[in-house]
């Protein structure tokens, strides 16, 4: 397979390492772009719509075809914008544990209400519209099945991330009318999003995308840094024919 893997908030593509060596040991090509506005030491002031226009002008650059293009957390509101602009050259869609948005949504429209009023606020006081991570957050909520050392290692590669992306509408109408195949991998103990069919994101989101393949796994939010050869394996298993 011919694999391009777009990150989520805080991270960048240099991230997927530890996913992208064993898929690539498994034959696979594999891609990692870095969205726009993401990392360290880079301009902030970005919408969603260059963010979503750098994967595609990757994708472009590059010449690639018959994609599986997956995006995980954010990176599912990119990956719908992307297939958009570039329908010819994805073989199919993989959401893991990824928003899936309505036509006319952004992203907070799709967190419970206090995550909305903390973003918004860290991103008020932060000078430059972005948000950081709070490690209590992410040690509990998004790398609950790593231990502690795990935990501070890698919210110490996490990197601020821009807020008007967040707020940005999107117009997804192009998106729901498209028949490309999908999947939706779902980490059994990911509560970034708290469980339940208010803000979950399986059944939630993933029913949202009609007709898909639905990969179940063990493991957090963030897999790709307690279990990468796990989450590998289940990219493998969502991508195939």
């Amino acid at each position: 397979m011919n694999i391009v893997l777009v990150h989520g908030s805080w991270h960048t593509g240099e991230l997927w390492a530890p996913v992208a060596d064993p898929l690539r040991k498994a034959g696979h090509t594999v891609h990692t772009p870095t969205v726009a506005g993401h990392g360290k030491g880079v301009p902030k002031n970005v919408n969603h719509a260059q963010c979503t226009h750098s994967i595609v002008e990757y994708i472009v650059s590059h010449d690639l075809k018959d994609i599986v293009l997956l995006g995980h957390s954010y990176g599912g509101t990119i990956i719908s914008k992307v297939v958009e602009a570039v329908p010819e050259r994805v073989r199919r869609l993989i959401y893991w544990n990824a928003f899936v948005l309505n036509d006319g949504e952004c992203l907070l429209d799709n967190v419970p209400p206090h995550y909305n009023a903390l973003f918004s606020q860290i991103a008020a006081a932060s000078g430059d519209n972005t948000v950081t991570m709070p490690f209590p957050i992410w040690r509990e909520a998004f790398i609950n099945d790593g231990d502690l050392e795990t935990a501070q290692r890698t919210y110490d590669l996490l990197s601020s991330e821009p807020f008007q992306p967040f707020m940005d509408k999107l117009d997804l109408k192009k998106f729901w009318s498209l028949q490309t195949p999908r999947s939706y991998i779902n980490g059994t103990e990911d509560i970034a999003l708290p469980q339940g069919p208010e803000f979950g994101w399986h059944p939630r989101m993933s029913n949202r995308l009609g007709l898909f393949r639905l990969v179940q796994i063990s493991g957090s939010h963030e897999v790709m840094f307690t279990a990468p050869e796990r989450l590998a394996q289940a990219i493998i298993e969502a991508g195939r024919d």
